[in-house]
């Protein structure tokens, strides 16, 4: 079993910065690749950036690509998410999930684990 917890949600102008984190917990936590997933209001839920376990590869989906970075703290414990150049289009609940595939890690529907979420919200 795999806790999740997102922390740093919160209200942000268009262009301006913010930084998430996810601490995982769980016996095997650490051997799960890690990612995270936002839903906006009347939306699917859907694919943001993930990072792999084995060697920190990175994949983004490409609306992020350039303005979002994820990272591990050197526990493997704690995920971060930095995101930059905010856009009222980003503004979203973000979801922590975890999942130890890496081929459908940009899939919703095959995520094992998931956090609560946090609540980002970008004004223009």
């Amino acid at each position: 079993q795999v806790q999740l917890v997102e922390s740093g949600g919160g209200l942000v102008q268009a262009g301006g910065s913010l930084r998430l984190s996810c601490v995982g917990s769980g016996r095997t936590y650490s051997r799960y690749h890690m990612g995270w997933f936002r839903q906006a209001p009347g939306k699917e839920r859907e694919f943001v950036g993930a990072i792999n376990w084995i060697d920190d590869n990175t994949r983004y989906t490409n609306s992020v690509k350039g303005r979002f970075t994820i990272s591990r703290g050197n526990a493997k414990n704690t995920m971060t998410l930095q995101m930059d150049s905010l856009k009222p289009e980003d503004t979203a609940v973000y979801y922590c999930a975890a999942d130890p595939r890496w081929a459908t890690m940009t899939r919703p529907g095959g995520i094992d684990y998931w956090g609560k979420g946090t609540l980002v919200t970008v004004s223009s």
